[in-house]
């Protein structure tokens, strides 16, 4: 039952807009105190999440994955984490 409420509590959090591909809001800036991320596979679905997240060990790992995989250029123009979308939120959930 935490889990369930984590993740859902995680899913308001990440605030995710629709698909990055598509998505005019997609260009839009981040509010203050927050960084936007494009994560999944094939179709990256754009997240904003709180900076507080960039000092932990759990993010931090996502975060060498992205450097090893697309070292200081990232595709999308913004950090982009090359993992599945429910890694992603289920670490995020973890976070809070």
């Amino acid at each position: 039952m935490a889990f369930v409420r984590n993740l859902l509590g995680a899913k308001k959090i990440l605030g995710r807009s629709v698909t990055a591909a598509t998505s005019k809001r997609a260009t839009s800036v981040a509010p203050k105190g927050f960084l936007a991320v494009y994560v999944g596979e094939s179709q990256k679905k754009r997240y904003v999440v709180p900076v507080s997240y960039l000092s932990q060990p759990s993010f931090q790992a996502l975060l060498s994955k992205a450097e090893e995989e697309f070292g200081f250029t990232h595709p999308m123009g913004g950090l982009t984490i090359p993992c599945p979308e429910d890694i992603f939120i289920n670490v995020t959930a973890r976070l809070q």
